[in-house]
């Protein structure tokens, strides 16, 4: 009787063991997949990071193609000195193709643009509006008539600013449209006074 027990507690201890063995081994697989998924996820993620910067560098080339030369960039803006511009005078230059007024007004060309009520212009704008604060002697404008893209010509017409030939249509000294077909004013260029004696257009 007491061999039998000894043999099935035996038998018990054997059991107990195997079992741990086969939970150890089954730990150690578990650690084993872990770091197994560990590894795929950091070659996955190092692939895509290398494809990504691949893919920057590859378009970097293709973007940079796509921006404008320094010859470009510099006709996009150009530098016009008006030292030598006399009072009552206007002088034209090119910019972008497009011939620029640049006519320096005298007080009575000025007074005359201010004094006219909005209420009688066909495209309604103040002459302050069309010029700088403090530079109100000087009026920069892109000379095609807003009709049919003729040339006007400076101090025709009946309201002395500039006359269109083509159409009869007529600026005042604001270079507003005033009588004739074309439906609006002459267009304001972008531009800024560098200093004294220069401006830059565009």
């Amino acid at each position: 009787m007491a061999d039998n027990n000894f043999k099935q507690q035996d038998n018990l201890g054997q059991d107990n063991l195997g079992q741990n063995q086969i939970s150890s081994e089954d730990n150690k697989n578990i650690v084993q997949e872990v770091k197994d998924e560990a590894r795929r996820k950091l070659l996955k993620n190092t692939a895509y990071a290398t494809a990504g910067i691949g893919a920057v560098c590859a378009i970097l080339p293709f973007i940079d193609s796509m921006n404008p030369s320094k010859d470009v960039q510099a006709l996009a803006s150009i530098d016009v000195d008006i030292s030598n511009i006399k009072i009552g005078e206007e002088k034209k230059v090119m910019w972008r193709g497009k011939p620029i007024f640049i006519k320096r007004r005298t007080a009575q060309e000025i007074d005359d643009a201010q004094k006219v009520e909005l209420a009688e212009l066909k495209d309604p704008q103040a002459d302050s509006d069309r010029v700088k604060k403090g530079k109100e002697e000087w009026l920069i404008t892109i000379g095609i008539c807003t009709h049919l893209g003729c040339v006007p010509i400076g101090g025709q017409g009946d309201y002395k600013g500039w006359f269109c030939p083509c159409h009869g249509s007529q600026y005042d000294t604001s270079a507003r449209i005033r009588k004739g077909p074309a439906p609006k004013n002459l267009e304001i260029p972008p531009y800024e006074f560098i200093n004294d004696k220069t401006i830059k257009i565009g």
